[in-house]
Order: C-alpha cells, then structure tokens, then sequence
C-alpha cells in the first residue's frame, strides 16, 4: 500500500499518542488502530500492524520502568512464563475462532473495574498486604489475561493492573510497571502470529514503533514522578474509553 506525506505524518503522531497514554494507564490501542485503518488499511493488515508498533512502546516503557527499579523481576518470572503461554494458546486459537462473544461479557466487567475504582478512592495509593499467594497469582493470572491478550485484548492492561493492586498488594505506579512487563511479552507472542501469518505493513509498523518509543518513554517518565491521583485518572479514562469503544462495536457497528 501506498501512503502520501500527511498519512505518514498521521501514523505517527497517533503512534506517539497512543504509546504516551498506554504507558500511563494502558489502552493505546483504542487510539492507534482506529487511525491505521482510518487510513484505508483493511483490518487483518491493521491487527498486525498495530501489534507491532504498540510492542515497540510496550518494550519501551518497560525498560524505562526497569531502570527505575519499579519491577520486581523475582516475583513476576512465573508471570512472564505463564503469560507467553496463555498468549500463546489464546494467539493460536484467535486464527480459528471468532472472538465476537467475549465482547458482550469484557465490558460488563470493566464497568465493575471503573465503579470499584471511584469508589475506593484509596485504592492503589500504597502498597497493602497481599490478599493471595504472589506465585498463584502470577501462575493464574498469567495464564487467564495471557490467553485473552493474545485472543482478544482490549482491556488487558486495565484488568492487569487491577488486579495487582486488589490482590496482591502492589501501589498503582508499580502495578502499572508490572503490567506493561506483561503486556509486552503477551504482545511479542501474538506478534510471531501475525508476522507468520505475513500480514504485516513493516514500514508503517516501524514508523509507528518510531513514535511509540518517544509516546512510552514520556509517558512512564510521567508515572514515574507524578502523584498516585494522577495515574487513577488516566486509569479511570482509559478504562471508561475502552467501556464505550467495546459497547459501540458489539451493538452499533
């Protein structure tokens, strides 16, 4: 395909965006596939496309977040090993089932993150005692929001790190470090899918992935400074967004 100067221009600054608000509080995608097939990209090019420049910036911000010392590599190991194989599982069965029901059931289940967020307005303010084994939860966890990243996906960044300030403990800023961890190693696993099955706009990918480097590199170097509050808002946006994204697909599209 073909693109003049301004389309390139547009797959940027989107990619840009996209990467700042997914290092933040997830959900980048909602902003970077729309515009790739704004552009007239057909959806099976669009998928892969926006899976691989969104993994550029999930690389990215988890980088910068390491550096940091914002994630505990000990006790997310049987996160990234049970998440590459629930990824796995669910990026394989993606190319022979129709993932249409999980979008009546995700965003009830989100509307449940959103109300619960608002109304513990403490949450994820610090880090509180674990409410369940870390080895369990990474084992089940992994394997559960591992397969629907790689089936589905909208949404897993936010049920990631909901999860980790509800259950194990962790304060918002470090469920978000922790997240984008494990977002990115389910991001690579349902990338070789789509790279195999040659789908793939490499030089709109590459460029976007350009952008999301800059977009995630800003974005975690916000959640690392800015208060706790800060990064709930963008969490409630995001996960508010994704909400009416999903309801628009399912009943109007």
């Amino acid at each position: 395909m073909e693109f003049d100067f301004l389309a390139y221009c547009i797959f940027f600054g989107a990619a840009f965006l996209g990467g700042f608000v997914d290092a933040i509080a997830g959900g980048g995608g909602l902003i970077t596939l729309p515009a790739i097939m704004a552009m007239g990209v057909p959806p099976h090019m669009a998928l892969a496309t926006n899976k691989l420049q969104g993994t550029f910036g999930c690389f990215t911000a988890t980088l910068n977040f390491t550096r940091k010392g914002m994630i505990n590599y000990k006790e997310a190991f049987l996160g990234i090993i049970f998440t590459f194989i629930g990824a796995a599982t669910g990026a394989t069965l993606i190319l022979f089932l129709n993932p249409k029901f999980l979008q009546i059931m995700i965003p009830f289940l989100l509307i449940a993150i959103f109300i619960y967020t608002i109304f513990m307005p403490k949450i994820g303010e610090s880090d509180k005692a674990s409410r369940m084994n870390y080895k369990v939860f990474y084992v089940a966890f992994g394997l559960i929001l591992g397969f629907y990243d790689g089936f589905f996906g909208p949404g897993s960044g936010s049920f990631w790190t909901f999860a980790m300030v509800a259950l194990i403990g962790l304060n918002m800023k470090k469920a978000v470090a922790h997240t984008k961890l494990l977002n990115f190693i389910s991001n690579i696993v349902s990338l070789g899918v789509f790279i195999i099955s040659g789908n793939m706009l490499w030089v709109i990918g590459i460029l976007m992935g350009v952008g999301q480097i800059f977009g995630a590199f800003i974005g975690s170097n916000l959640v690392i400074k800015k208060e706790v509050k800060f990064i709930k808002t963008m969490f409630l946006i995001v996960v508010g967004a994704t909400i009416l994204k999903l309801f628009y697909s399912y009943f109007l599209e």
